[in-house]
């Protein structure tokens, strides 16, 4: 059954529910990626690890970023990233080094078995993305692309500074 897509004044009359609607739509596109991959490692009969691992071991690639700045890069909603890091270690897809700068801190990198789930991985995005980009809706991906970034950086100014 094909979704009817109605437009954002339709959804909600208020500019408020018209705004919550748009969170809950990326919250939902955020957990449908989730299982797209999720589906991937099942397919390859990858069941020692999650979808969220998985993402995150995506996200890592060539880097070697302290468990803190995974978190900063805001790759998670609603996960525990030190938790996650030490199930990929036991599981063999990342190793953890301390810091050569600060010794309190741990780097993480990729194994070689994560480099294998990570090209799994980086498969099925390619395969999703040229789908995606060779269909009509690659001019609405382009702008919905461009909103993001600008509410992202609406947001950004509105947190409170750091240096604060």
């Amino acid at each position: 059954m094909e979704k009817r897509i109605l437009p954002m004044k339709a959804v909600q009359a208020s500019k408020k529910g018209a705004y919550l609607e748009a969170m809950a739509l990326a919250e939902r596109l955020h957990r449908q990626f989730l299982e797209l991959i999720d589906a991937e490692l099942h397919r390859h009969g990858i069941e020692d690890i999650n979808s969220v691992q998985a993402l995150m071991l995506f996200n890592i690639g060539e880097d070697q970023p302290s468990v803190g700045e995974l978190v900063k890069r805001g790759y998670y909603l609603g996960t525990n990233a030190t938790y996650n890091v030490h199930k990929m270690v036991e599981a063999g897809y990342v190793v953890q080094e301390r810091s050569t700068i600060d010794r309190r801190a741990f780097r993480v990198k990729l194994s070689r078995k994560g480099k294998q789930l990570r090209q799994v991985v980086d498969g099925m995005v390619t395969r999703q993305s040229e789908a995606l980009m060779s269909s009509e809706v690659s001019r609405e991906l382009e702008s919905a692309y461009a909103t993001l970034q600008r509410l992202e950086e609406s947001w950004s100014r509105r947190l409170p500074s750091a240096t604060a």
